[in-house]
């Protein structure tokens, strides 16, 4: 009973039809989100040996369910990280913006050692190489964490701006990280069964990367850019690997 009473004004939206409005963008803008972070995830436990990389994605998601949650629960904390802590070349440095220059950074590194290694997997000379092939559950595990965190961070602030409404936050956050946990599978084994897919994965991370650089430099790119670049793409990639496909099948005959 007293737990009834204490989720009541929780849930008191639901008699509220734009609440419900609400709801339904604040999810459909989450899952989006979070295909940065599937994308991420993807090529980097497709680098694991295949009996972990199913765990190594449970894992990895897990830990962005929980962070949000905890990032939800502190959510008047992550309000005030949008406040400016000190001004640089005219502009107001938050602790937001610092992470997602670090977390921009952080994949364009990774982005463009994994170019490298594609472009030149014989390259025995490349230190980078040798990192990427030796990766671990433990490491796969702890660069997931940190674009986690960066991505988070993020979706928390966005969720923010889009509803006051604690419950919905909840909701929105639970069902998009399920979304994001019953595709990471079918994504990754899509990725390792299409190797000109991966290039293609990798130059996202590289736009997504300098796309939280230019935010946190004050930049802001409008997501829609972004993800319709990223559809087109994705359809030029489809349709030449359905013109291989027929070619090789022609060929066959």
């Amino acid at each position: 009973m007293q737990l009834v009473e204490f989720l009541a004004p929780h849930f008191q939206f639901v008699s509220d039809p734009t609440a419900w409005v609400a709801l339904l963008t604040l999810i459909v803008l989450e899952v989006v989100l979070g295909i940065d972070n599937l994308i991420f995830i993807s090529i980097l436990t497709n680098k694991l040996p295949e009996a972990q990389r199913a765990r190594a994605r449970r894992l990895g998601i897990s830990a962005a369910l929980i962070m949000r949650l905890v990032l939800l629960a502190t959510i008047s904390i992550i309000v005030q990280l949008t406040t400016p802590v000190f001004t640089a070349f005219g502009h107001g440095f938050s602790w937001r913006d610092l992470i997602l220059i670090a977390g921009g950074l952080f994949l364009v590194w990774k982005a463009t050692k994994e170019i490298h290694h594609t472009v030149d997997p014989d390259d025995h000379n490349d230190t980078m190489m040798g990192e990427t092939l030796q990766i671990s559950l433990a490491g796969a595990i702890f660069q997931i964490l940190l674009l986690d965190l960066v991505f988070s961070i993020d979706s928390i602030i966005t969720a923010v701006g889009m509803t006051d409404e604690i419950a919905i936050m909840y909701i929105a956050v639970i069902v998009a990280v399920s979304v994001m946990m019953l595709a990471a599978g079918p994504l990754a084994n899509f990725i390792a069964k299409n190797p000109s897919i991966v290039m293609l994965a990798l130059g996202f991370l590289l736009m997504i990367g300098m796309t939280l650089i230019a935010d946190g430099m004050g930049y802001h790119v409008p997501k829609g850019y972004i993800y319709a670049a990223m559809g087109f793409s994705a359809l030029v990639e489809g349709l030449n690997m359905l013109a291989r496909r027929r070619k090789k099948s022609g060929g066959g005959h």
